[in-house]
């Protein structure tokens, strides 16, 4: 099983709490993070791009950083491990994405990969008046679509000429060409998301629920694995997942109640009042998933808590889903969960054997 960390690049990394630790964004944090977790073998890192946060008492996402740029200078001091860099497609026009992935292809040849961000949250674009309006929400996947086929003609020809819906392209040019193919990563969770993740993603983020339940993913993969069939491609899945570790199963649970005291209520109220907008009926979309995902969970994925050889456990238990790539891992305190990762974690792990036989 493949395992990366999703590094936070907004404070207080994935935990909506004013209890759990508070922290900045900076450099530096998510250099000793990727650095570490190449050290411990890792397989990749990823970065997301968020535009506004969610304020509350915890400010939560209200500082972030950039993430090509943080990517490129995490590419300068690292010299194995995959970056993933996201975009924010209504941001940027594509072939100015390709070209900043190409730039970081040439300080870290055949590492480096792009995230497809669709965008669910008005405010996001609204602030900088780039908001398309409702209908986004029902053409994102076409608008997408279109995006990577762009991209991916310039990686691969130099050249693109597509003549879309909403794109129109005139012998666009992209010079010079990546050292190696740049995957594409998609985070798409509804059917249409799943089915344009089919279409142009080499892998999927799905996302699990609850705490110490790995099996509650297995139908979001299934999704996947049964898009892929229709498509004649080969996706991989990856899972969200959080991370809480101690000593014991005691401890490590008493840490994430103490999270849960601190729910951020106000900062919750107002991404639920914001995924609102999206009128669909679809249970998977973010929308509704973000809305259902129940009071005092402060957090949008699954949470492994417990003891080094419980969280060991949870996550073979995780790699042994049908159709299961890999894993994406978050913290709570990512310094000093990367290292509970890699020394204590990860050498009990049946899935990471393989690493431990290379070592």
């Amino acid at each position: 099983m493949q395992v990366g960390v999703f590094i936070p690049i907004n404070n207080n990394g994935w935990l909506t709490s004013t209890t759990s630790p508070q922290y900045l964004p900076s450099f530096d944090l998510n250099r000793r993070i990727v650095q570490r977790a190449e050290q411990f073998g890792l397989d990749f890192a990823l970065s997301m791009i968020k535009l506004h946060g969610f304020g509350g008492k915890s400010r939560f996402w209200d500082y972030g950083l950039e993430s090509f740029t943080l990517m490129a200078g995490l590419a300068s001091v690292t010299q194995r491990i995959q970056l993933f860099a996201s975009i924010a497609v209504l941001t940027m026009p594509p072939p100015i994405a390709a070209r900043m992935a190409v730039t970081i292809d040439s300080i870290a040849p055949g590492r480096f990969g792009v995230n497809i961000v669709s965008g669910w949250q008005e405010a996001e674009y609204s602030q900088m008046g780039i908001w398309p309006g409702e209908a986004h929400f029902q053409q994102r996947y076409e608008y997408c679509g279109e995006y990577v086929r762009i991209m991916r003609e310039l990686w691969a020809t130099g050249e693109s000429d597509l003549k879309g819906q909403f794109f129109q392209m005139d012998r666009c040019q992209l010079l010079p060409q990546p050292s190696a193919r740049i995957p594409i990563i998609c985070a798409a969770q509804s059917d249409k998301g799943t089915r344009f993740a089919a279409e142009y993603g080499d892998y999927n983020f799905c996302v699990g629920f609850g705490v110490n339940q790995p099996q509650r993913v297995a139908p979001s993969i299934a999704r996947l694995v049964e898009a892929t069939r229709a498509t004649g491609r080969e996706v991989g899945a990856l899972v969200m997942q959080m991370v809480v570790a101690d000593e014991t199963d005691e401890a490590a649970m008493a840490k994430w109640r103490h999270y849960c005291d601190g729910y951020d209520h106000e900062a919750m109220a107002w991404r639920n009042a914001q995924a609102g907008a999206d009128k669909t009926t679809d249970p998977y979309a973010t929308a509704n998933r973000q809305r259902n995902q129940g009071d005092n969970h402060p957090t949008n994925q699954g949470v492994f808590v417990g003891s080094y050889a419980t969280v060991a456990r949870l996550l073979d238990e995780l790699a042994e889903i049908p159709g299961l790539s890999g894993v994406m891992l978050t913290f709570d305190d990512f310094i000093i969960g990367m290292e509970q990762f890699g020394t204590r974690i990860q050498p009990l792990m049946r899935s990471r054997s393989a690493l431990r036989l290379a070592a």
